[in-house]
């Protein structure tokens, strides 16, 4: 009965529709963008990324909490703040300065920092910072949902452009460099779709599980398949049935959005992880 009354509220309600419609798009993205997170290996630094959007935000609010368009201040702000601290993690390490892991850590705690500052004087927004460290995906407002919409299709195309390119650096970047790839383009590249990704699914999961949508549905995907198209699809597929399951939990279970849905991306991921160790022991027995 209770997935029957989820469903209802989802069709009845226009903030349940919104909510739908916006964590599709926004589980989409983030699935396509976590293969290349994956395979580049850059779960770190989006977690960094994720928690500098604290920063940007509480600036947005600062600057932009009491204007005519909030939202879409809000929203510029903290992306051109996540992409500065993102190239500057980047031109830090590319110049063997300082190692990235340690470099994400100074200027996570920095940004952090910064957004503390802010929050404190933009007063009367406690709310509003709960709902972006932790989502509030109910909250979403169809001037929210078309922002959403028009970042997601910037986010997309790009990835989809230069696909062959993003694979070839994101298994041998030194290799894709002696052929001539653009390789310092690709992780600039990357590194922007990312703060821009990050920042479109915060109202969805929050900052503080960003980083997570980032991983769970690539790393889902290389466990039921190896073909890089194929695991494409299959991360689209499970980032968007997993979005779909948290927001029915969700709602019947009276929890936060996000942390359900990361939970039931966690869930299949170890459903995955159980069905290929079963494969492997299934074929190596049957061999044997």
């Amino acid at each position: 009965m209770w997935l029957v009354q989820a469903l209802s509220d989802m069709a009845r309600y226009d903030f349940w529709r919104y909510a739908v419609i916006g964590g599709l798009l926004i589980s989409i993205v983030c699935s396509v963008l976590s293969v290349y997170v994956v395979l580049r290996r850059m779960a770190f630094i989006g977690q960094g990324i994720s928690h500098s959007a604290f920063g940007g935000i509480a600036l947005g609010l600062y600057l932009f909490g009491t204007g005519n368009h909030p939202t879409l201040g809000i929203y510029a702000t903290a992306i051109v703040f996540c992409i500065l601290v993102a190239w500057l993690i980047a031109g830090t390490t590319h110049e063997g300065q300082i190692s990235e892991d340690s470099a994400i850590g100074i200027f996570l705690v920095v940004s952090m920092a910064i957004g503390i500052i802010f929050f404190k004087a933009a007063r009367g927004y406690s709310q509003d910072a709960m709902s972006y460290l932790f989502g509030s995906v109910l909250a979403m407002t169809p001037e929210e949902l078309w922002l959403i919409g028009g970042l997601s299709a910037a986010v997309l195309v790009p990835l989809f452009l230069f696909q062959k390119d993003l694979l070839f650096y994101a298994f041998d970047p030194r290799m894709a460099r002696v052929v001539g790839v653009p390789v310092d383009f690709l992780h600039y590249l990357l590194l922007t779709l990312l703060a821009v990704t990050i920042v479109i699914s915060t109202r969805l999961i929050g900052i503080v599980l960003v980083s997570a949508f980032l991983v769970l549905p690539a790393a889902t995907g290389l466990l039921l398949c190896s073909r890089f198209k194929t695991l494409l699809v299959v991360s689209m597929i499970l980032g968007a049935l997993c979005t779909m399951l948290g927001l029915v939990v969700s709602s019947a279970a009276d929890v936060p959005a996000g942390a359900s849905i990361v939970l039931t991306q966690f869930l299949i991921f170890l459903l995955a992880m159980g069905w290929k160790r079963w494969r492997l022991r299934y074929f190596s027995h049957g061999q044997s």
